[in-house]
């Protein structure tokens, strides 16, 4: 049984959902999944779960992600971004790098962010997207995200900016990018955007998909172990005896502090995502012990 995770580079005009679908066949898997959705335009880190591992994809996707990215001002586009139609345009007022980065440092912290109309955000059991495909602008409920950092310098075109933004789950970035034209006095848009990290995973590990492709026609190992989902995780060691418990679905004592935690046996294989109740640590995902991954 094929059991982890898959570190993918995203390329440009490919859904998460298309990759998702891609793995799929390739692996011959139906229990494929992602973590964290990454718009077509967009590159970048994908973290893909396979079987079993698929119910780790919540932890995955809880956790701090970085991007690199470009804000092209002048032109607002309906999506917020360069896959979008322009649907407005402003002069763009001179600016030096430190007014755009005092601008920038005015959208970091804790804040409220209501999603834009194209995402795939419900609102009465539809996609905003979807919504917005047939020409209605429907109420959103804000958000509560946060922004640790919004570095920006200057880009390689007229009129661009380039930046860096670390951010919760759930930010949108051209939401941010369009708002920081709005504080420089004009309109603009996202003009690229690459997912670099998410926790403590890169893209620097990832494979692309023609990489991917072709490792798996070598024959070459390419499913990274389920505990990579988990890695935001503290780790604590179970005994061959509490393993077996965990796997029965009981609970062990010795729960200290607040959880989640990502159980491991002698080997260092992952078992189980424990919570700490009422002084002992209770299973809330159990991975079967033969899903073995693949690598």
């Amino acid at each position: 049984m094929t059991s982890g995770a898959l570190l993918l580079d995203k390329p440009s005009g490919h859904t998460s959902h298309d990759v998702v679908a891609i793995v799929r066949r390739l692996l011959h898997e139906r229990r494929v999944g992602h973590a964290g959705t990454l718009d077509p335009m967009a590159t970048g880190l994908l973290v893909v779960g396979v079987g079993p591992a698929t119910r780790l994809l919540r932890f995955a996707q809880a956790t701090r992600k970085v991007y690199d990215g470009t804000l092209r001002l002048g032109e607002a586009t309906d999506s917020l971004d360069a896959t979008g139609q322009v649907v407005a345009r402003q002069p763009v007022p001179a600016v030096t790098l430190e007014a755009v980065a005092a601008a920038a440092a005015t959208l970091t912290g804790e804040q409220w962010q209501v999603p834009p109309m194209v995402s795939a955000v419900r609102v009465g059991g539809r996609r905003l997207y979807a919504l917005a495909r047939e020409g209605q602008e429907v109420e959103r409920a804000p958000r509560a995200i946060r922004v640790e950092r919004f570095d920006v310098r200057r880009g390689a075109g007229e009129n661009e900016w380039d930046f860096t933004v670390a951010c919760s789950t759930g930010t949108y970035v051209r939401v941010l990018a369009s708002d920081l034209a709005e504080r420089l006095g004009t309109v603009g848009h996202l003009a690229a955007l690459r997912r670099q990290s998410s926790g403590s995973l890169s893209v620097d590990d990832a494979l692309p998909l023609d990489e991917l492709e072709r490792r798996l026609a070598a024959g070459e190992s390419v499913v990274a172990p389920s505990r990579t989902l988990v890695a935001s995780l503290e780790t604590v060691a179970l005994t061959e005896d509490a393993c077996a418990r965990v796997r029965a679905g009981r609970p062990v004592e010795g729960s200290t502090g607040p959880g989640p935690r990502a159980a491991v046996d002698g080997a260092g294989e992952l078992v189980a995502v424990l919570e700490a109740r009422a002084g002992s640590w209770w299973p809330i995902v159990v991975l079967p012990p033969d899903a073995r991954p693949i690598g």
